[in-house]
């Protein structure tokens, strides 16, 4: 009987521990994910060790943001190049085409009312990017939705840049 009241209560003990030791995983987890969105969302630059993937794909949001299209494509590129699973490629894609068609249609027109060659280069690559991530992932609503609004706004008889 003594045997098994001590057994019992090693194993108790053991699970008390073990209960513990998770709650304290957890808990500094949910501290990190804290710092981090506090960071986030005070524009603080976050540790390049910790979060490469998050990090580039922030500051090619904000270049983005800002203006600097062909930057904000440039990082992009270079996310793709850090290897993220398909997921993130599809949405890095997206993300590349947004910033392709807002260049496209941040570029003047010709007297005629056509369209200057690089924007109609740039609208011709939002078209590939967005293609690019549907094929990646067929269940991005954003990349289809911008696809479809990209299609509708192209000339009729635009012909792909060489």
């Amino acid at each position: 009987m003594a045997i098994g009241l001590k057994t019992k209560n090693a194993l108790l003990s053991a699970l008390v521990l073990t209960g513990v030791i998770g709650s304290a995983y957890e808990a500094t987890q949910l501290w990190q994910i804290e710092r981090f969105n506090t960071a986030l969302k005070h524009n603080a630059t976050l540790p390049l060790d910790q979060y490469p993937l998050t990090e580039k794909f922030a500051a090619a949001y904000r270049q983005g943001n800002s203006g600097e299209y062909k930057h904000a494509i440039q990082t992009y590129g270079q996310l793709l190049e850090m290897a993220p699973d398909n997921e993130m490629q599809a949405r890095v894609h997206n993300n590349v085409g947004n910033n392709l068609l807002r260049f496209g249609l941040s570029r003047r027109v010709n007297d005629d009312g056509s369209l200057i060659e690089d924007a109609r280069y740039a609208l011709m690559q939002a078209r590939a990017s967005y293609e690019q991530a549907l094929r990646l992932n067929p269940a991005l609503l954003p990349a289809r939705f911008n696809l479809d609004l990209l299609l509708s706004i192209l000339p009729a008889r635009m012909q792909q840049s060489e």
